[in-house]
């Protein structure tokens, strides 16, 4: 598992490595590209005017949103990341420090239209996950919704089999089930994209 240091040094390389994965459909990052437009499509057409991005990384999402007009906010702990996203959105709100740890206080006093997390809450762990995710949803705006895409399966049994057969898997990262994640949060949806990603969906109920 990466601190900011690694996250750092990674950073130049990242977009081409993930993209490079992707394309070869190998785990973890199979569907990562179809991913990111799924949230993009679903923020868009519910009209998302200000969105927040949980761990932007290099912000090749929410670039994605920022190029069509909307007000973007985010949080990374990654300093060479963060500088990259900025390039990409100069008139973006983005913060440093270690969301696990809390958000910055500036993000903390708005509302959003969506929230938005892309292939940065596996580092949490599953408890800390849940806490997490129940925080952020006094953030949202009447009929705001969360879009997390990430490592993630349907099921444990989908879950169990990618174990088996990935040579990256990362033991020391936490990854979800919809199945899991729906007891805990009745008012969501999963949409799986591949073998081993897809896009949670959490409304306010």
């Amino acid at each position: 598992m990466y601190d900011n240091h690694g996250f750092d040094s990674w950073a130049p390389e990242y977009d081409a490595d993930v993209s490079r994965s992707d394309r070869e459909g190998e785990f973890p990052f199979a569907g990562y590209q179809a991913v990111l437009d799924k949230i993009v499509d679903a923020v868009l057409a519910a009209g998302g005017k200000r969105v927040l991005d949980i761990g932007f990384g290099t912000g090749k999402l929410a670039c994605a949103l920022y190029e069509t007009g909307v007000e973007i906010w985010g949080q990374d702990y990654s300093d060479q990341m963060r500088r990259l996203a900025g390039e990409r959105m100069p008139h973006a709100h983005l913060f440093g420090g270690n969301f696990a740890q809390g958000l910055a206080q500036p993000l903390l006093e708005q509302r959003y239209d969506a929230i938005v997390s892309t292939y940065a809450l596996h580092h949490l762990s599953h408890e800390d996950k849940l806490t997490f995710l129940r925080s952020l949803l006094p953030l949202l705006k009447d009929g705001g919704a969360i879009y997390v895409g990430d490592i993630s399966f349907e099921t444990a049994e989908q879950m169990e089999l990618c174990r088996s057969g990935a040579e990256d898997w990362d033991e020391e990262e936490s990854y979800f089930t919809y199945e899991e994640m729906k007891e805990q949060f009745p008012a969501s949806d999963y949409v799986p994209v591949s073998y081993c990603g897809g896009v949670l969906i959490i409304r306010q109920s």
